[in-house]
C-alpha cells in the first residue's frame, strides 16, 4: 500500500511564510489556497480532507504537495501557460495593423474601406507574407493594437489625376512634423432648411412646413485654422469671404509659428 502524500517538514522559515500568507488574506486566492494546503499537510491532514477543506480536487492538492517538496515555496505563485502557441510573430502583428490603417484603394484592391471579412481574406493572400488568422482573432488584435472601426464622413470624390500624390505628401508631413502643420478652411453660409418628420394625418392633407426664411441679419462665414500639433481650433467670422479675409486667418497661422521656419497648410 502507497504512503500518504503529506508535505517534508517545513523549516522555521517556511512555516512563518505560509502562516503570514493564511493570517493576512490579502495575497491572490491562488498563493492563499495553496499555503492553506501545505499548512493542512504539515498538521497531518490527509488529502481527502484537505481538499474538503479547500473546496479542490484531490489531484490537485497532491499536485501542490508534490510540487512543494520539489521546488519549495515557489509553488505558491505557478507558471500557468495554457493553450496553443503563438501562431502570428510581433512582426506579423505589426504587419496587420499596417495594412488595417492604410487605405484599400492603395493595395489595389477595389473598395474604399476594410470590413474584418475583407481584411482577413486579403492577409490570406498578399504576396510574400501569408498570414492566416480568423475573423474574431483578427478583431481582438486590432482591438489589443488601439485600431477600432470608425465610419467615414462622405466627401466629393476629387478627379485630380495627382490626388494619390498628394495625400501621401499630407501623410508624410502629418507624421513627421505634426507640430508644423495646419488645417485651412472656410465655411458659410449655413442653409436654415426645417427638418422633416413623421406624424399622424388625413390622407393626402400631410402638415406643410415652409421652407422660406429671411436672413434679416445677413449671413456670415466662418474662416477657421486648426493646429495639427496642438489640438487648437481658432477663426474669424467675417461678412463676406474674399482674398483680403482668406489671407488675414493665413497670416494668423504664421504668427502661431513666428520662427520663419517652414509651416504646411492643408487646404
Amino acid at each position: 500500500m502507497a504512503e500518504p502524500v503529506r508535505v517534508r517538514r517545513l523549516t522555521d522559515q517556511d512555516g512563518q511564510r505560509l502562516q503570514q500568507i493564511v493570517r493576512r488574506g490579502n495575497t491572490s486566492s491562488v498563493r492563499y489556497r495553496r499555503a492553506m494546503m501545505l499548512l493542512a499537510s504539515a498538521g497531518g491532514n490527509r488529502v481527502p480532507v484537505i481538499a474538503q477543506l479547500v473546496a479542490a480536487d484531490e489531484d490537485t492538492v497532491r499536485d501542490v504537495i508534490h510540487r512543494f517538496n520539489e521546488i519549495g515555496l515557489a509553488c505558491l505563485d505557478p507558471q500557468w501557460a495554457g493553450g496553443r502557441p503563438r501562431q502570428l510573430s510581433l512582426e506579423d502583428e505589426d504587419f496587420v495593423v499596417q495594412t488595417a490603417t492604410t487605405r484599400p484603394a492603395k493595395l489595389a484592391q477595389p473598395f474604399t474601406r476594410w470590413s474584418i471579412r475583407k481584411l482577413a481574406a486579403y492577409l490570406r493572400r498578399v504576396h510574400g507574407r501569408v498570414i492566416r488568422i480568423g475573423r474574431e482573432a483578427l478583431r481582438c488584435l486590432l482591438a489589443r493594437r488601439g485600431v477600432t472601426f470608425q465610419r467615414t464622413k462622405t466627401w466629393k470624390e476629387s478627379t485630380d489625376p495627382d490626388r494619390d500624390a498628394k495625400l501621401d505628401r499630407i501623410e508624410h508631413v502629418m507624421d513627421h512634423f505634426p507640430d508644423r502643420v495646419f488645417a485651412f478652411d472656410e465655411f458659410g453660409p449655413l442653409g436654415i432648411r426645417p427638418t422633416v418628420g413623421s406624424c399622424w394625418a388625413e390622407q393626402g392633407r400631410p402638415d406643410r412646413v415652409p421652407a422660406i426664411y429671411h436672413r434679416t441679419h445677413g449671413v456670415t462665414y466662418f474662416h477657421g485654422c486648426y493646429s495639427i500639433g496642438d489640438d487648437t481650433l481658432w477663426g474669424v467670422n467675417r461678412r463676406r469671404k474674399g482674398t483680403t479675409n482668406s489671407l488675414a486667418a493665413l497670416r494668423s497661422i504664421r504668427a502661431a509659428r513666428p520662427d520663419g521656419a517652414p509651416i504646411y497648410v492643408i487646404m
